[in-house]
């Protein structure tokens, strides 16, 4: 028998197989290396990109005005008064300037020359990346009186840099005007909060340069407006708005330090809950990096240090950087000429000098501004005194409860009726909300992969509880112990039980109050179950429509109105056709109810239509609780797969989130009084 031959694996790959991307076609390739998605938020990535470039002009002091205008169809428009982009032949390029930035990666003034001393376009990508994934765009360059411009579709040049006007004497600047390309970006629709919202940060950071912003998208023009001359304390001041400070002065630090501009602001506040802030050349950095690592231990070691000089700590006691960390606001900003950013999102700073040179200006103005604020430095270390004596407290419970565990062998919760999978990835828990919905759902689940956990009335509020007082509920205890990830310090996220935590709470207020303890405990005290999408909230039926022996779920009124619209409609068609069919042969009349003589849905069709568009004949249950409906209808409507409807939890924005909790769950009155007043016209279904 001869030998087979052997495959060359070689065969088939060849020169023509090796893809070159020229130009900006990577990007349109790989859009999402560049931009992070090409979701809602990736879209927003664009504006940011090109407006970095006009605050990079304002952070260099040759502008001092910027205008953001959405025009009709999603068009975007960014105008600055600053330098303008040049326009001459470049000598690498042989092209004039302006095109070589607009259709070439990795080209700008950032890169070591004497254009900019510190950007935010670090990696010369942004606005020649906005080009590529634009469908069109324009720029029009003012400079030395001449009005220069040159269009693009889809990253490539329609015609050569030409003059197409005059500009005033004196004035110069940049303007850039581009459309979403639909084939990169599934739905563009730019949020206006997003814009006020990311470009008041800005007017904060850069200071003392005005921000406008316009949408013109419909008939309505309406425009914002911002300029601070306060800089990064007004900054703390505004974030606090809604909290009672502690101290009456904002800590405030400014100093260049071995070439890295250092600008520091804080305030404690008498929440529990603290914000940091990190920027880096203007770039919010969401993860920290360097700059907050600097500061973090400039503040523990200054306030150790001051308290134990001047005899404010016990003997013995010293802070944690936990600590003085509780109710503190602060942003940091460093502006450096060459920030390592990680990836192009630029989430954290890697720079290990932007942590010595924030490290060192803290640590000097700290000790300045406690000398000469006696009064704030006794509220600064009081407070931080008071959260170590709570850290102390909660490690106590947390140790005792750990302890009574291992003594107990770890038992479970004798209110957990646990499924009898072991695999966390297959298995889910129902939080539930008292003992006739655990009944009905206990019987009604699926005991191979669904654990179920009721809970007694309402939980601890732990946006007003320190972790000591909420580990003594006994309610939140279970559910720890239930979830198996421990808790602060112990916390871990391997051991959960359930890669599925499902809140089904009744539909009232109750029910929606209970829903809110739990997630406001989920935020607080379990980031990463909501960060990794374990957290979920059931949508039980608001109604049960019955007609016959059929029935019919709606999960909202709408649902409800279509539900019994398309019956009266299924009626009225059936009761024509029953019409036409009353005589039989010689005469002979069909009973309306039928030859079984039942009513309901025999009699709905042979044309039962009641007056004021009612359906004779159906039957409408309002659930207001779980425990109102029996295990086969929480199967089957709720809990089942194949049927139910989940909605998963996740953090858009964490900053936006932190705010909402402090608002709707905190101490302060005032700013929930607010923004009930301001939502009230948007609730529905609002149970009284």
């Amino acid at each position: 028998m001869p030998r087979a031959k052997k495959q060359d694996k070689t065969a088939g790959y060849t020169a023509k197989d090796i893809q070159v991307l020229e130009g900006l076609d990577p990007v349109r390739k790989r859009p999402g290396m560049f931009i992070g998605s090409t979701g809602t938020e990736g879209l927003h990535h664009l504006i940011k990109e090109v407006s970095d470039n006009s605050l990079d002009e304002a952070i260099a002091g040759y502008a001092s005005e910027i205008i953001i205008t959405l025009l009709p169809n999603d068009v975007i428009n960014v105008t600055d008064n600053g330098r303008g982009i040049p326009v001459e032949r470049h000598a690498q390029t042989k092209k004039s300037a302006l095109e070589t930035v607009m259709t070439t990666l990795h080209a700008g003034g950032k890169f070591g020359g004497e254009g900019y001393k510190i950007s935010t376009g670090l990696h010369g990508v942004g606005v020649s990346v906005v080009n590529a994934l634009s469908k069109y765009m324009k720029a029009e360059v003012c400079r030395g009186g001449v009005l220069y411009a040159q269009e693009y579709e889809r990253g490539k040049p329609k015609k050569a840099v030409r003059k197409v006007g005059k500009c005033p004497a004196g004035v110069s600047g940049t303007s850039v005007t581009f459309e979403p390309d639909p084939e990169i970006f599934k739905e563009i629709k730019f949020s206006w909060k997003w814009l006020i919202k990311h470009f008041r940060q800005q007017a904060y950071l850069a200071g003392r340069v005005r921000i406008k912003i316009i949408d013109e998208r419909d008939k309505r023009e309406r425009s914002y407006q911002l300029y601070f001359e306060g800089g990064i304390p007004s900054y703390v001041d505004y974030l606090n708005r809604d909290e009672t400070p502690k101290h009456k002065n904002i800590f405030y630090a400014s100093k260049e330090q071995e070439s890295i501009q250092v600008d520091v602001a804080f305030q404690y506040t008498d929440d529990i809950q603290g914000l940091e802030m990190g920027f880096a050349n203007n770039v919010y950095t969401s993860e920290g990096g360097m700059h907050i690592t600097g500061f973090r231990t400039a503040l523990t070691r200054v306030l150790n240090d001051f308290g134990k000089k001047n005899n404010l700590l016990k003997e013995g006691e010293t802070f944690t950087g936990d600590d003085v960390r509780e109710g503190l606001t602060v942003v940091v900003s460093v502006k450096l000429p060459e920030p390592q950013f990680e990836g192009q999102t630029k989430a954290k700073l890697g720079n290990p000098e932007a942590r010595t040179a924030v490290e060192a200006v803290v640590a000097e103005y700290l000790q300045e501004f406690l000398d000469k604020n006696p009064q704030d430095a006794r509220e600064i270390i009081g407070k931080c005194s008071l959260s170590a004596r709570a850290r102390k407290a909660a490690k106590a419970a947390r140790e005792t409860i750990i302890r009574k565990g291992a003594l107990e062998g770890f038992t479970l919760p004798g209110k957990l009726a646990d499924c009898s999978s072991r695999n966390p990835e297959d298995s889910e828990l129902f939080i539930v909300e008292g003992d006739s919905a655990g009944g009905s759902s206990k019987q009604g689940r699926d005991r191979r992969y669904q654990a179920i956990l009721p809970l007694r009335g309402k939980i601890l509020n732990v946006e007003r509880a320190r972790l000591d007082k909420m580990l003594a509920s006994k309610e939140i205890r279970a559910l720890i112990i239930a979830l198996g990830t421990a808790i602060a310090e112990e916390f871990d996220i391997s051991k959960l039980r359930y890669h599925r935590v499902i809140i089904a709470t009744d539909a009232d207020v109750d029910g929606s109050h209970i829903r809110t303890l739990l997630l406001t405990l989920f935020y607080r005290y379990f980031p990463e179950l909501v960060a990794k999408g374990h957290i979920y909230i059931a949508q039980p039926p608001l109604y049960k429509i019955q007609l016959g022996r059929t029935s019919e779920y709606a999960y909202t009124d709408a649902g409800k109105d279509a539900i019994i619209e398309e019956l009266k409609k299924k009626a009225t068609a059936k009761g024509k056709a029953k019409k036409e069919k009353e005589v039989v042969g010689e005469g002979e009349a069909v009973s309306e109810t039928g030859d079984s003589g039942e009513e309901g849905e025999e009699a709905v069709s042979a044309g039962a239509v009641a007056g004021e568009g009612k359906v004779r004949g159906i039957n409408i249950q309002r659930y207001k609780g779980l425990g109102e409906m029996n295990p086969g209808e929480l199967w089957e409507t709720t809990m089942n797969p194949e049927n139910r409807v989940l909605k998963q939890v996740n953090i858009e924005d964490a900053k936006e989130a932190d705010k909402i909790f402090d608002i709707l769950m905190g101490a302060e009155v005032a700013p929930r009084k607010r923004f009930i007043q301001t939502h009230a016209k948007t609730v529905q279904n609002l149970d009284i």
